[in-house]
This record gives structure tokens, C-alpha cells and sequence, in this order.
């Protein structure tokens, strides 16, 4: 009986029984496995994995017992429909990882690569076994065995570009971390014992407070994936010189299976240097201690792809590609985008390029032998160092290379390994908060070290830690099974945070506007005063009065604060770093920046731009690029403390361009040759940046100064149920959500595009609404976009932010509001629009930073207030206006006509482009003429753009036509500015639009443009409307050009 054979009759013997579980059938494939592997000539292992949970590892595992593991076999009970599997979340996840996997119910074998169905062959037939009882005859035997050839002959190419090697360890490090150590962890944390349980428990205790088990997850699987990595590096090059007689006893069998055969799992314990305690223990269990089963081999497939790839070549193609001399790091950088793009961006971890290292670096000697009159510079003994968010430790080597550089050509190089131990491993400190690039960085300092001939010795290390900067709990110093470094670890880095004076603090913090460091001592921190600056909450002894300060709790601006408290303590000092150049300009910053003013004696700021939000572009209008991969615009700034009142005050430089031109200018620039020009940063703003037209403008009162009684649009976060463009389309909506009964959540969930997130959720809201007894009274018009009027269920249970201080007014009665926004992402400032109802947050601009603040004009008694009835509507101005404008025009204004004016000078293309800078970071301002004819004339003219935004204005001749036969269905959207028309579809347009009137924007919109993409598939069934919308663009362009003919002369004589 050939093998094939044998094993269809043992499958057939155990299908026939009837009470075979799946696992039952894994002798019978494991024997068949080796039977064709033997008879082709491969010398393989087949590993059956237990299954402790359905979303684990696949069932059997084949690989050469070594260091290469050939591929996969899922196995399913037979019968089972293979198609289902197939399609099964479990199965994908699978194909996403394992390159070559085979899915088999025993009858029917499916062979993947990549992902893909290749080959499929039937084997026999399992309905003969199961309904008839007997063994089913072979259909496709040589095929089969030509499938089993191809599974055994798979390997990965060893000439994987940096880019793809990422790929392969990046799917199998997210399978690691979601299908292996959480599921683990949940089962450890449950019953509190386990190696995993043991890991967590210490790392959240004694290292990072507040870690989660997802957090942790990532942060031990990326710490398995990297540290084989960096361990493969070392085999590759020949590093692991030093094995102490105890190791070599330990490794014994290691080592020869490295002789025999390469790279592999058990080997990586070996090749990480010593003084990298904590990577050492955790290698210390995947190496030599007893992981799980399903850990092992998804630990042994990581060091398979390792073991075939061409390490060195792929670090070569750095050197090739001009990024230096850290190939390391930047493969770290590759793979972590790969990996989880989302904790890049959430952490902030960035490569920071070489040019800006060494600019800033060299700038800090500069200053500590200039300012601190320290001739050596970083070479000096008595200058302490610390990188807070020290990444792959790339500051603190470029600061160890140039003061090597400054000791070897003042004192000669004989001296160079007591000045290492003399100073640089004493003095210089850095911490870092991820596992990965902490292990990076500490094998970076060993090969740096080695390169300047002064290699560490047994017991030494650089002082890099493995800790949260901006965690200040009291850490205790105990014993910690498994985990002896970290203890020793986390004390000596809270030494360091409380009581060690460092005098330099450099580095590039992370950014990210959702700090992932939430904790009671960083929020003191930016709360307490220093140096008789109040906290950056705070600005000339008074509160912000920001309704939302959100920018201050950006993780740089806490690494900045922590910066500036170290110097403070120490009494002197310098930090230097490259950060997000947001808080240059940024209102919310004031504080921040005052603080800073009063902190430190010099400032230099180099802004080197690149926001893309903001669609910078140099002043010329060439091209301006960041120098690094992200969209935020960022800057370096070098903050001096040295007490000297002579040398205070804050220089300033721009820097535009291409990336490449901007790094040969950091390159051949210094702090001398930078071309800094002074500032004078003034209250209230204190601005970091040039402000030419800033005195006079400051001067005007803000919107929000004028209107008290403000706040953001309305957010309801699911716009998608609780918007709709027809009434009653949202009242059968809310009529079949209030009514349906019986159908779980999950059901209504996917019927309605609904998410439960934090605070809110599907059940809760169901109940709120089945509760209300009239739900079609709170349906009301919103203006949801530019003359894009919709209908919303404004009810709590489904609108996240429903601003009820400020909507109560749109909706007691009859009431005029303006819309526009604080800051923008933009170049041009086109963002205020009136209206009278409630209205979205995205209604002016749905681009980042451009939240939409809505100005009510009229303020309604509040419904609980006694005697409402005889209380009449207040008009929400504030208590100064109305008295100064009487008194200079003689007459008293109503509050219709100071809103107009308002609206006027906000449409005067002269005010917008004279003061684009200032409307970008800050509410606008308004000058009130002393003119009274002036006043009235600009009223005018905003009441008449106000009648022609709401569409309230008279009837007049179209500008527009609707032209064409057919259907309406807006099928796209194409404009042609010769014909001056736009197509909705093969066969009907409007007609009479001109290029100006198309390409008009309010806020983030082109208005004309908007309307129509946002009813694709839709019908046009409201073309009047359209042509109104057209038209009153049309006069609002002619208004504009009426308004612009004197606003000079409001300027010209301000109140």
C-alpha cells in the first residue's frame, strides 16, 4: 500500500467511527508529511501545535529543526467547507503572515503563497467515508504529491530589499503580538502566574505605570522581533567576540547548531552584549527558558526569515541610498511604518536626519564655549548630558563623536579611554520609553565606541534607560524574579529625573497631538510656576480662558517643560531640540511661551517649516519641504539659561526649501552664520515668530471679545445616522431605530454604521431614544455646509457635542449667527459665514485645526429661568460696544447692524490678504471705523451679503440655467470653463458659471464644487436652489469688489 493509500484509510477508519475529533486525524497527516518528504529527498520536522485557543497558531508546523522553517498546515475536521474557512477572519490573518500555508479538512488540500490559492487538489472524496461507510477511492494522488514538492521547496528570496525584509518580520511581529502574547497574557493574567504574567506584572509595576496589556503586547513583540534582529546583525559581522565560560556552558548546544547550520532563536541570548541587561532577560526566556509552543514557533519563524535574509546587504543599500552611517536604526525606521504606522504616529518616533543632529549638536558646543565660557565645549568634565526621548540614542552619539573629536585634537589620543570612563559614561544619560529602539541605541554606543578605539569593557555601559521621562512615581528598588536589570534599571532612572543637575537637555520629542503620557505629575508640571512664570496654562497672571487647550498636552511641549524644569532645578543650562513649530505662533502657546521668556536668558529659533496642513511654500512660491516624513511643520530651538542679563534675548532665522537643499544648509551653517535676527515677543502673544502688521491689528477686539457667548459647532461623531439630507427620511430612520425590537446590537450596529467608543454606546443610546415619547420634535434643520441645509436628530443619545449653551439660541427663536474659525491649516483666510440655525462644526472647513465657532447674535432667556415669558432676547455684545459706538457715530446701532459691519469687513479681500498671517493663528480681529456714515455703508453692504447667504434676498434675474433632457442623477461632477458649465452627467448641466464663481471658497470649501460632490448618486431635484446658491456667489464676488473701494478708509480712522 503506497503511502498516499495508507494514510486515505486511516483518515477513512476514524471518519467512519463518527466520534473523531479533528486533532484525532494529525498522526495519520504528520505520517504522511515526513512519508513525501523523505521520498523527495527533503530533511524536514513536523511539529503538531497544541491548540490552546481557535485564533492561535496553524496546526502543524514544518521546518528543518534548525533555522528555516519551510511552511504551514491549517487542518479542519473533515467535510468542513474549506470555501468558509477560507473566508474566515482566522484563515486571513493567517494568509497575511505565513507566506507558504496549506489548508486541508484531510481530503482536500489548498496550497497558499503569499496569500494566494495556487494549487488545489482532491484527494478522495470525504462523503464516501462518512455516508457510505467506506474508503473512498484516490482521485488525485500525483498531483498531490507534486503540491507537497512545491510546499517543501518554498524559501524566502535572501535578497530582500529593506522594504520588503520589513514586510515579512513586520506580519509576523503583529501575529506575534495579537495571536500569541495577548490571548496568553488575558489566560497568565487570569490565573496571576506565568512567565508572560511575570514580564507585564514588572514592567507595569517597577518601569512603565499605567501599561496596558495591549500596550505591553506590542511592546515584547516588538522587543523579540528587533532584538533578533539586531542580534542577526552581530552574527552577521562578527561581533560576539566575548562569551564568558558560564554562557558557553549554557549555550553548548546552541552553538554547534549555529556551526551547523546558521541563525536561529536559541543563538540571539548569545550575540546581546551584556550591558544590555534588560534585553537579556527577556532573551534570557525566549532563548533558553520554556515559551509557549505557539510562541516558539512564531519566535522561530522571525529568526527563519532573519537566517535567509542578506543581512548585511540590506543594511549596505542604506550606506548606497546616502543615509549615513546608521543603517541600523534606519531599518528600525522601515520596519516600524511597516509594522504599526499608528504607534509611530502615536509615540511620535521619527529617524531625526543627520544634518539636523549635527546642527544642533555643534550648536550646543558652540554655546557651552561661548556662553559658559567651557573652552573644551562637550568635551568639558564638568558638562552633564541628557537625551529625554533618546529614540536609537542618535543625539547623544553624534554629542560622544564631537567631543572625542574636541578631547583627541587639544590633548592627543592616548588619553581616550580614561576620558570615557572619566566623563562620557559617567555624564551623559538618556532615556527611552520603547524597548526596541533602547536596544538599538545601547548596541549603537557599543559599535561607536569600538570605531573610536575604545571599546567597552566587561560591566561597562553608556547610561541609557530603559523608562518614561514623564513618569515621576517613586519607584522601589526590589527583587524582581526573571527581571534583576529592571529594577536596578528603573531605580537609577528616577535618581536621575529627581536629583542629578544636567546641564544639557537635547533630543527631538515625540509629537503627538493625543499624548499617550497622561499623568497627575506631568500636569502639575505644567501647572507650577517657574522663575516666576505661571504654568503654560497661564499668560500675565491670568487663566488662558481657552475652552479647549488640547495643544498643550502634545507630548513635545510636555518633554519641553520637563526639559525646562531640569535646567531650572540645575539654576543653568541649555536645551536643544527639534520639535513640532507650532507653539512659534500658536495662540493657545502664549502661556508657554512666556514661561519660556522668563526660564531662559537666550532663545534661537530656526524655523525650518514644511508644513504641508498649512500648504506652506517658500516666499518666492517654490516648493518648501519638511525634513522629515511627516506633514507638521517643525523647527529647532536652542533655549540658554546662564543668568547673564547682557546676552539676554530671542533671535530668530527661516529656513525654506527643498529637503535636500535645506540639509547642505545645516550642514555649512552654524549658530554664528545662521543669520538670526532679533524679536521682541510682546503681551499678549508673545509671539515667536515676525509680526509686521501685529501692533496695529492687536489693537482691534476679537470676535469673542465682542460676542461672549461662543462655542464650537455641533459634533455628533455619526453623522451618517443622526444626519440626513431629507426630513423625512431621518423620521422613518429614527421611527425604525426607536421601534425595532429584538435585533441585537451588533445587527443595528452594521445596519447603521454604528461604533460603541468610549462614553458611548449602541445599547445605551437604544434605550435613551425607545424612550422618547416625541421624537420628531427634536429633528431640526441644520446648516450643515455652505447653503447645504439639513435635518439632524439633536438629541443627546446620539450627538457626541451638541454645544447646548450656545444652539438653545438658534433655537428659541428667531436669531442671526456667524461662523469662522480660530486657526488655520490654510494659506488664505475665506472662513466666515452666516447663519440662522444650528450648525455643524464642519459647516466653515473641514480641514485640520479649523474648527468652526459659531457667534450667536441674540441670547433667549434659558427655558428654567423664572418668568421667562416676560423676558425679552439680549443681544450677545459685549457690555463696552454699544455705549463706545453711540457715543462716536451718534446714534445707537442695533445689533443687526453691528453684526453686518462685521460681516463686511470680514469679506473685504483687502483685510484678508493684508492680515493672512495674523487670521491663520488667532480668532479675527475687527476695526471699528469712527466714521458713523462709514459704519453705515459697510452695514449696508453686510446686510446685503448676509440676505444673500441665508437666500433671503430678491428676486433677480438667474445667472444660472439647468440645462439639458434626461436624468438627474448626479453621476459626477465636471467643470469646463469655456462653455462655463457643469455636467452632472452625460446629459444635463447648469450653464452660466464663470471660472470666478466656480472656483469660490468659504472656509475649506469650493462652494459650487462641494454642493453637488456631496449628492453624487443622488437626484438633483433641487436645481433652483443650486442656481440661488450660484447666483449669490456671483453678487457676493460684485459686493466684494464695492467693499474693498473703502475699506482703506476704516483703517485710515480706527476708534
Amino acid at each position: 500500500m503506497n503511502p498516499l493509500e495508507s494514510f486515505l484509510q486511516s483518515v477513512a477508519d476514524l471518519t467512519q467511527r463518527g466520534d473523531a475529533r479533528e486533532e484525532s486525524y494529525y498522526p495519520a497527516l504528520k505520517g504522511l508529511i515526513e512519508t513525501l518528504a523523505e521520498k523527495k529527498g527533503y530533511h524536514i520536522q513536523v511539529t503538531v501545535l497544541p491548540k490552546k485557543i481557535e485564533a492561535s497558531c496553524p496546526d502543524f508546523r514544518i521546518w528543518d529543526g534548525s533555522c528555516r522553517v519551510i511552511g504551514y498546515i491549517e487542518a479542519k475536521a473533515p467535510g468542513t467547507k474549506l470555501d468558509q474557512v477560507e473566508a474566515s477572519e482566522q484563515l486571513q490573518r493567517y494568509l497575511r503572515t505565513f507566506p507558504n500555508l496549506i489548508l486541508t479538512d484531510f481530503y482536500e488540500f489548498r496550497l497558499y503563497r503569499q496569500g494566494v490559492l495556487v494549487e488545489r487538489v482532491l484527494l478522495a472524496r470525504p462523503f464516501v467515508a462518512q455516508n457510505l461507510k467506506t474508503t473512498p477511492p484516490l482521485e488525485q494522488s500525483k498531483e498531490l504529491e507534486n503540491l507537497f514538492k512545491t510546499f517543501f521547496s518554498f524559501v524566502l528570496p535572501p535578497s530582500l530589499t529593506p522594504e520588503t525584509l520589513s514586510k515579512e518580520l513586520a506580519r509576523r511581529t503583529r501575529f506575534l503580538r495579537d495571536q500569541v502574547i495577548l490571548p496568553e497574557l488575558a489566560e497568565q493574567r487570569a490565573q496571576k502566574q506565568g512567565a508572560l504574567y511575570g514580564f507585564y506584572d514588572a514592567f507595569q509595576k517597577y518601569l512603565i505605570a499605567g501599561l496596558t496589556p495591549e500596550q505591553f503586547a506590542d511592546l515584547y513583540a516588538q522587543t523579540i522581533a528587533y532584538g533578533l534582529f539586531a542580534a542577526r546583525t552581530r552574527a552577521q559581522n562578527g561581533f560576539n567576540r566575548q562569551l564568558g565560560r558560564k554562557l558557553r556552558r549554557s549555550l553548548r548546544r546552541a552553538q554547534r547548531t549555529r556551526a551547523q547550520n546558521g541563525f536561529n532563536r536559541q543563538l540571539a541570548y548569545s550575540l546581546i552584549p551584556s550591558t544590555i541587561g534588560i534585553l537579556r532577560d527577556v532573551f534570557q526566556f525566549i532563548s533558553l527558558g520554556k515559551p509557549s509552543p505557539q510562541m516558539e514557533v512564531i519566535v522561530d519563524d522571525i529568526a527563519a526569515v532573519l537566517n535567509d535574509a542578506d543581512v548585511q546587504a540590506i543594511l549596505t543599500q542604506y550606506y548606497l541610498q546616502g543615509k549615513g552611517d546608521d543603517p541600523i536604526l534606519h531599518f528600525y525606521e522601515t520596519f516600524l511604518a511597516e509594522y504599526d504606522p499608528e504607534t509611530r504616529e502615536r509615540r511620535g518616533v521619527y529617524y531625526t536626519p543627520q544634518p539636523v543632529v549635527d546642527y544642533i549638536v555643534r550648536a550646543v558646543h558652540c554655546l557651552l564655549q561661548t556662553r559658559f565660557q567651557l573652552p573644551d565645549g562637550l568635551a568639558d568634565e564638568s558638562v552633564t548630558l541628557l537625551d529625554p526621548a533618546a529614540g536609537t540614542l542618535t543625539f547623544p552619539a553624534e554629542a560622544i563623536r564631537l567631543a572625542f573629536k574636541e578631547f583627541v585634537s587639544k590633548y592627543g589620543e592616548g588619553g581616550k579611554g580614561d576620558f570615557l570612563r572619566r566623563h562620557i559614561l559617567p555624564h551623559f544619560y538618556a532615556f527611552e520609553l520603547l524597548m526596541a529602539p533602547y536596544a538599538i541605541g545601547h548596541m549603537k554606543i557599543g559599535f561607536l565606541l569600538e570605531s573610536l578605539g575604545v571599546p567597552l569593557q566587561n560591566g561597562e555601559r553608556f547610561q541609557s534607560y530603559l523608562t518614561n521621562a514623564l513618569e515621576m512615581e517613586d519607584l522601589q528598588q526590589i527583587a524582581i524574579p526573571g527581571l534583576a536589570s529592571l529594577s536596578e534599571e528603573s531605580h537609577h532612572a528616577a535618581q536621575i529625573k529627581k536629583d542629578e543637575p544636567i546641564l544639557v537637555i537635547l533630543g527631538n520629542p515625540p509629537y503627538s497631538g493625543l499624548s499617550a503620557n497622561q499623568n497627575k505629575w506631568t500636569e502639575k508640571l505644567l501647572k507650577t510656576d517657574l522663575d516666576g512664570a505661571q504654568g503654560y496654562y497661564t499668560v500675565d497672571d491670568k487663566p488662558l480662558g481657552e475652552k479647549n487647550p488640547k495643544w498643550l498636552q502634545d507630548d513635545y511641549v510636555k518633554f519641553l517643560r520637563f526639559a525646562q524644569w531640569k535646567i531650572h532645578k540645575a539654576g543653568r543650562g541649555i536645551v536643544a531640540m527639534i520639535t513640532n513649530h507650532g507653539y512659534l505662533d500658536n495662540p493657545t502657546f502664549r502661556g508657554m511661551r512666556q514661561s519660556l521668556l522668563k526660564t531662559f536668558d537666550e532663545i534661537y529659533l530656526l524655523n525650518l517649516h514644511g508644513n504641508s496642513l498649512k500648504r506652506e511654500t517658500a516666499p518666492d512660491g517654490s516648493p518648501d519641504e519638511n525634513v522629515f516624513d511627516i506633514r507638521q511643520g517643525v523647527a529647532i530651538a536652542l533655549f540658554v539659561k546662564h543668568g547673564k542679563d547682557e546676552q539676554r534675548g530671542v533671535y530668530y532665522a527661516d529656513l525654506y526649501g527643498r529637503r535636500e537643499a535645506k540639509y547642505r544648509w545645516l550642514e555649512s551653517h552654524d549658530l554664528t552664520t545662521a543669520g538670526y535676527q532679533p524679536l521682541q515677543p510682546a503681551s499678549p502673544y508673545y509671539f515667536f515668530v515676525p509680526r509686521a502688521a501685529q501692533a496695529t491689528y492687536l489693537s482691534w477686539p476679537r470676535i469673542n471679545e465682542i460676542f461672549p457667548v461662543n462655542s464650537v459647532g455641533i459634533v455628533t461623531a455619526r453623522d451618517n445616522f443622526a444626519i440626513a439630507f431629507d426630513k423625512d427620511e431621518l423620521q422613518d430612520r429614527i421611527s425604525q431605530f426607536q421601534n425595532v425590537q429584538g435585533l441585537p446590537d451588533e445587527v443595528l450596529a452594521q445596519a447603521y454604521g454604528l461604533k460603541d467608543k468610549a462614553g458611548w454606546s449602541l445599547s445605551d443610546a437604544r434605550m435613551c431614544i425607545q424612550a422618547e415619547k416625541a421624537p420628531q420634535a427634536k429633528i431640526h434643520p441644520i446648516l450643515y455646509r455652505p447653503f447645504d441645509v439639513r435635518y439632524i436628530f439633536y438629541h443627546e443619545a446620539v450627538v457626541e457635542r451638541p454645544r447646548p449653551e450656545v444652539m438653545r439660541h438658534m433655537l428659541a427663536g428667531e436669531n442671526l449667527a456667524v461662523m469662522t474659525c480660530r486657526q488655520l491649516s490654510q494659506p488664505q483666510w475665506s472662513h466666515a459665514l452666516v447663519s440662522d440655525k444650528i450648525t455643524d462644526d464642519c459647516m466653515v472647513s473641514n480641514r485640520t485645526r479649523e474648527r468652526g465657532y459659531l457667534f450667536p447674535l441674540y441670547l433667549y432667556p434659558s427655558s428654567s429661568a423664572p418668568d421667562m415669558f416676560h423676558q425679552a432676547r439680549e443681544p450677545n455684545l459685549a457690555k463696552w460696544l454699544l455705549p463706545k459706538l453711540t457715543a462716536a457715530y451718534g446714534f445707537e446701532p442695533t445689533p443687526e447692524q453691528v453684526l453686518a459691519y462685521i460681516y463686511a469687513v470680514f469679506y473685504s479681500p483687502a483685510y484678508r490678504q493684508k492680515y493672512a498671517e495674523e487670521l491663520r493663528t488667532d480668532f479675527p480681529r475687527v476695526p471699528f471705523t469712527a466714521d458713523p456714515a462709514l459704519f453705515s455703508q459697510m452695514a449696508t453692504w453686510g446686510q446685503e451679503l448676509i440676505d444673500l447667504h441665508l437666500l433671503r434676498y430678491p428676486p433677480q434675474q438667474p445667472r444660472v440655467k439647468y440645462r439639458g433632457q434626461g436624468s438627474d442623477t448626479i453621476e459626477f461632477v465636471r467643470y469646463d470653463s469655456a462653455s462655463e458649465r457643469v455636467a452632472i452627467n452625460n446629459s444635463k448641466y447648469f450653464e452660466g458659471i464663470t471660472q470666478q464663481m466656480w472656483e469660490y471658497q468659504i472656509g475649506g470649501y469650493q462652494v459650487l464644487e462641494k454642493y453637488l460632490k456631496d449628492r453624487k448618486g443622488r437626484q438633483m431635484n433641487d436645481s433652483t436652489h443650486y442656481i440661488r446658491i450660484a447666483t449669490a456667489i456671483a453678487s457676493t464676488i460684485d459686493l466684494q469688489v464695492k467693499i474693498d473701494q473703502i475699506y482703506p478708509q476704516v483703517e485710515a480712522n480706527v476708534l
